[in-house]
């Protein structure tokens, strides 16, 4: 009697678990039909950048919109580059018609026409944001923008772009490109970890030790500089170090702001990881690049980079400084006004792909 007791036991166990499995199977396909699909926006400032074709990724409850541009016919192409772009709470890109003429504005530095003729460039629109806004336009914060504006969902939205795109064209790019930018490049160290697909890594005006060290830095960089004696200056930091434990002690909110009106206790807990964790992970080609006047970015956070690669032997790394340039690689001149650099930077970032001719594997 005991024994048939077991035996029962044991088929309704293997019966909950098949029915498990088929229940998972089930749910993983519907997700897979509602993967993505190709979109017409309709808003009047999209037809200005007619050149941009435009795709929604449904996950869940959520939405990525993301967007993508190339001289020639994909079916022709033999790489993606990826532009992940910084902090900055803002539409990709802007424009207004005035008195019969046209003006653009962008958060994307990339002139499109550097962009390869053999590349597939593509973008990610901020989590609440539209592809486009009217220049000068005035437009609020969505509260969607601040209860994802962490590493892990920036991060998640470029991993599910690449593989949207590599599932539609299978066998199709030769190099997957990740490129980021100041808050963008912590995404592409991320990134790094758990997309296997990426060739080459950019990882531009971006630190290696945790974003929180910058502002003891720069602090002490006034006392040096003679800008601040040391008893304010210790007064400043105490203040800052008051101010990342009320950060971390509320590592969630959303109505809470720090360095910045957009930048939230969500986002700074979220982007506190260090990313030199993340960099010493990748075994891809790795191009580093920071200019010697960057302002919102420590050097010496940067040169942290090299220093934990030489450590750990590893040779994956190409590290480039640029003296005098500053966050977004443009040159302070002395009547004030600046020359921009970023065009060299980004033509010797495609250089430098070209000779390390690393392919998707």
């Amino acid at each position: 009697m005991l024994g048939y007791i077991k035996s029962k036991k044991m088929k309704k166990i293997i019966l909950f678990y098949i029915l498990l499995i088929i229940f998972q199977s089930c749910g993983k396909n519907q997700i897979k039909k509602l993967k993505s699909e190709k979109i017409n926006l309709d808003s009047k400032c999209t037809k200005d950048f007619n050149k941009f074709q435009h795709y929604s990724i449904y996950n869940e409850n959520d939405t990525i919109n993301y967007h993508i541009y190339s001289k020639k016919s994909i079916d022709s192409l033999d790489n993606i580059l990826l532009y992940i772009q910084g902090s900055k709470a803002y539409s990709l890109y802007q424009s207004k018609r005035e008195k019969g003429k046209l003006w653009k504005g962008t958060t994307v530095p990339i002139d499109l026409k550097s962009i390869p003729d053999n590349y597939l460039f593509v973008l990610i629109s901020k989590k609440g944001f539209p592809f486009c806004t009217t220049l000068d336009e005035d437009v609020p914060v969505p509260k969607t923008y601040y209860k994802n504006q962490t590493l892990d969902y920036r991060t998640l939205q470029a991993n599910k772009v690449i593989n949207d795109l590599t599932e539609r064209h299978k066998n199709h790019f030769k190099k997957i490109i990740a490129l980021g930018h100041s808050e963008g490049s912590d995404v592409v160290a991320k990134l790094g970890t758990v997309n296997n697909d990426v060739t080459h890594f950019g990882y531009l005006s971006g630190g290696g030790y945790t974003q929180f060290l910058d502002f003891i830095t720069f602090t002490r960089k006034k006392v040096i500089k003679g800008q601040m004696n040391e008893e304010d200056a210790q007064i400043e930091i105490e203040s800052i170090f008051n101010d990342l434990k009320d950060i971390m002690d509320n590592p969630n909110a959303v109505n809470k702001f720090w360095a910045g009106k957009n930048n939230s206790y969500n986002r700074w807990s979220h982007f506190s990881e260090p990313p030199i964790d993340n960099l010493l992970q990748i075994e891809k080609p790795i191009f580093v690049a920071i200019g010697t006047k960057d302002r919102s970015v420590a050097l010496e956070s940067a040169y942290l980079i090299p220093i934990e690669f030489i450590r750990h032997k590893k040779e994956n790394l190409t590290f480039k400084v640029y003296p005098y340039l500053d966050h977004g690689f443009g040159k302070e001149l002395e009547n004030g006004k600046f020359e921009e650099y970023w065009s060299q930077v980004f033509e010797e970032f495609l250089e430098w792909i070209e000779q390390n001719n690393n392919t998707k594997l």
